[in-house]
């Protein structure tokens, strides 16, 4: 057990919007969570189920956890994949939380329509009341072959603020991601946390 999580809940966020791999995400942090002996509870939000709508995903890990929500204020972790999501789920960052933010921009449908506009400044201005970090996952995901592996390289990221090795993170991603992605999905991860 990792020392002072006895009784501690970990409470991480993924969000991000449909066809993302937020789903995949989640699976990986339950698995290495469930891997180093803890309780976990998982719990999925989907906006609009189809490509575009919001999900947000719930990861809680501990000795003992009761509920699988996080409430407002109360998330260590924050995953963003999407820049707007990032500020719109931001209020369930603990004070000294982090946020672990794509830098990519997906409009919804009320940018695209014209209904809304896409607010400007976005990372600069939580970066005035929260710890950001922010990587260009797309472009390095590129980089790599294979843009869909972009989510892998920000869990990396984040995998830094969080209490497991790499090896052990390697190991569940082996065990989650198809076969045929996993050499690619390992090299997104170790992008992602040793960049």
């Amino acid at each position: 057990m990792v020392k002072d999580m006895e009784n501690k809940t970990k409470n991480i966020m993924i969000v991000g919007v449909g066809g993302q791999g937020t789903l995949l995400t989640s699976r990986i942090l339950g698995g290495i969570t469930v891997a180093a002996g803890y309780d976990v509870k998982l719990s999925e939000v989907h906006g609009m189920a189809q490509r575009g709508g919001s999900v947000v995903t719930f990861v809680r890990y501990g000795e003992k956890v009761a509920e699988p929500i996080v409430e407002e204020g109360q998330a260590d972790v924050l995953i963003a994949f999407e820049t707007l999501e990032a500020l719109r789920y931001a209020h369930f960052l603990k004070k000294d939380g982090a946020i672990v933010v794509n830098e990519h921009r997906i409009d919804p449908i009320t940018v695209v329509t014209g209904a809304a506009q896409y607010p400007e400044n976005i990372i600069e201005n939580l970066e005035k009341e929260y710890n950001v970090y922010k990587v260009n996952a797309m472009e390095e995901a590129l980089k790599l072959g294979n843009s869909r592996v972009f989510n892998i390289i920000v869990l990396g990221v984040a995998a830094k603020h969080m209490d497991f090795s790499k090896e052990a993170w390697l190991e569940v991603i082996e065990k989650t991601v198809p076969p045929k992605t996993v050499e690619i999905n390992k090299k997104a991860f170790l992008l992602g946390f040793e960049g």
